[in-house]
């Protein structure tokens, strides 16, 4: 008997519990590792919430003459300053899709098994192309201001700057950033270097003072929209800076190497671990990434989060059964002084 299009849908409904969470293992990707998509996207670190777009409240300063000495017959003076800003990031959506032609995948390939055989790796192959894009779109250039379907990645939110401190503010092209003007909030920039060579006394020494700068700690309690989560500090770089911090690190005298260290394979920088990112290898300023993950996440549509359409008939081809797996998200950056980036000079 032939399968209708609700037979197919149940088959593909009835089978997801099968195929188990969406991952993939083949050899058709062109980049050794998926930091975004493995890491940043999993559900755990993933902000869900609604809305046309979104929003967050930052306290970007504070009323300095609210508190102070007074004397016993002190007269008092009131003021309340806007000490708020609004951030305001739109989504953007991003999509895969794969399908099963009727004639050549059903009637051709009789029987259950033999369809799913089919289906699950077409199902892969659109969860690798989206990773692919994921990955990509993270670490490209910021768009354009006129730009409405690209996502903003790292390099939008921190930003490069050859002088040392807090002076990341604008992209290029750009004249706030999430909606915040940094001339006007300037606590709302990320940290700076540059840096000539790789080495302990250049690089590395510039790293140590950035760690110590961009470690906010606040002395009141205060819940801030990502407190407590795992893994905060990674430090994202390209092969030619990592092969050489690990050159230091192997060349460190075991007393002298609180900076440089290897766990589980993996070279830290205090504690925290350095990853390569396949995507940053033609960037010739050889930048260096310090990014903290309770400020740096991406945001998801609460119910659009790789969600994926029951199959349906192609309009222009009835013999097509297609699902499509849909992604509402922008990458956000509530607190960008705890984030810093190096650049070579």
């Amino acid at each position: 008997m032939a399968l209708s299009v609700t037979d197919m849908a149940d088959m593909v409904a009835t089978t997801h519990a099968d195929f188990g969470p969406m991952r993939f293992q083949q050899i058709a990707q062109s980049l050794a590792s998926y930091e975004v998509f493995s890491r940043w996207f999993k559900k755990d670190k993933v902000s869900f919430q609604s809305g046309s777009s979104i929003k967050r409240t930052l306290m970007t300063s504070f009323n300095s003459g609210a508190a102070a000495h007074v004397s016993l017959d002190h007269i008092d003076e009131v003021t309340t300053p806007n000490t708020l800003a609004i951030m305001d990031v739109p989504w953007r959506y991003a999509q895969a899709q794969w399908a099963i032609w009727y004639k050549t995948d059903v009637l051709m390939n009789r029987g259950q098994s033999l369809i799913l055989n089919i289906m699950e790796p077409r199902r892969l192959e659109a969860l690798l192309a989206l990773v692919e894009e994921l990955e990509t779109r993270a670490w490209a250039a910021a768009p354009a201001v006129a730009n409405t379907t690209l996502p903003y990645g790292v390099q939008y939110w921190i930003v490069e700057n050859t002088t040392t401190g807090f002076n990341g503010g604008l992209p290029s092209d750009h004249t706030t950033v999430g909606g915040i003007v940094p001339a006007t909030h300037t606590n709302f920039r990320n940290y700076t270097a540059a840096y000539v060579t790789v080495n302990k006394a250049d690089l590395i020494k510039k790293m140590r003072t950035a760690h110590r700068a961009i470690r906010f700690k606040s002395p009141v309690t205060v819940s801030d929209y990502r407190a407590g989560l795992s893994d905060r500090y990674r430090i994202y770089t390209n092969e030619v800076v990592i092969s050489n911090l690990e050159d230091i690190g192997e060349g460190q005298l075991e007393n002298v190497g609180r900076d440089l260290a290897e766990m589980d394979g993996t070279m830290t920088f205090r504690r925290h671990p350095i990853i390569n990112v396949p995507e940053l290898a033609a960037r010739s300023d050889n930048p260096i990434y310090m990014l903290d993950h309770t400020t740096f996440y991406p945001a998801c549509l609460a119910g659009d989060y790789l969600r994926e359409t029951p199959p349906s008939v192609a309009k222009s081809q009835h013999n097509v059964y297609q699902v499509f797996v849909d992604l509402t998200y922008n990458f956000l950056c509530v607190d960008r002084r705890r984030n810093a980036v190096f650049s070579v000079t």
